[in-house]
């Protein structure tokens, strides 16, 4: 059987946010004019989009996020390539392709970037082919459009599987952060619980968690005291 030689390449971004109310992942909607879900409402999907001939895949990922979120300069990482021959051959998915790509019928392998923000520092707003932007809570995410639940929960498990060995949870907190809220961060992202006092004193092993001379203002309840990430301190743990 000889080689596809109109196979597809494209990027889909899973980023995600978190704050006091949990763990969230940027959406896109599909514009109303180029294609209406069956609920009436436009489908929602991950920001992603094909890559340019003369672009590395992480380029792409930068310039497909900014272009459809303008959402720029945050943690990415690739975790995980989508390559089922079917994955866009759903003709609610098919329709709207027709309405945004000279070339809809082509088959398309994807790759999955991992993003993370601080979901207060970010004020995504939709632009190119997204018709609105929206951060979803992880656990009220319905049906999206091509493969894109799939990719989603990759991303959600590559999330639970490097939160600890790749220091990425920071990504995930304002760049000041009390000890509840790094210990509530971990319990949202495994879904377990920790033991207070041995979740601090594993903390206070982390060099590079370093404890501030401040304390929170601004709240009802006794301030505690706050803490940065030094990255630079990793290599001496």
């Amino acid at each position: 059987m000889p080689p596809n030689e109109s196979l597809h390449l494209s990027v889909d971004c899973a980023l995600f946010g978190y704050d006091d109310q949990g763990l969230k992942v940027l959406l896109i909607n599909q514009k109303e004019d180029t294609y209406t879900h069956e609920s009436g409402q436009p489908m929602s999907q991950l920001p992603g989009d094909l890559i340019l001939i003369e672009e590395g895949l992480h380029e792409a990922a930068e310039r497909v996020l900014f272009e459809l979120t303008q959402v720029k300069g945050v943690y990415l990482k690739q975790f995980h390539a989508y390559g089922d021959p079917n994955r866009v051959k759903d003709h609610k998915d098919r329709a709207w392709l027709r309405s945004v790509r000279t070339m809809p019928d082509q088959r398309v392998v994807t790759v999955g970037y991992l993003g993370l923000v601080s979901l207060h520092d970010y004020n995504p707003q939709p632009a190119s082919f997204a018709g609105g932007v929206s951060w979803v809570d992880i656990n009220e995410v319905g049906p999206l459009a091509f493969d894109h639940n799939s990719i989603l929960n990759g991303a959600i498990e590559a999330l639970q599987n490097q939160l600890e060995s790749h220091h990425i949870s920071f990504e995930l907190l304002p760049k000041k952060f009390t000890l509840s809220q790094l210990q509530a961060l971990y319990e949202t992202v495994l879904h377990k619980k920790f033991d207070k006092r041995n979740f601090r004193k594993n903390v206070k092993k982390m060099s590079h968690v370093v404890p501030l001379d401040e304390k929170q203002q601004g709240v009802m309840h006794k301030p505690a005291q706050l803490f940065s990430f030094n990255p630079d301190q990793i290599e001496n743990e």
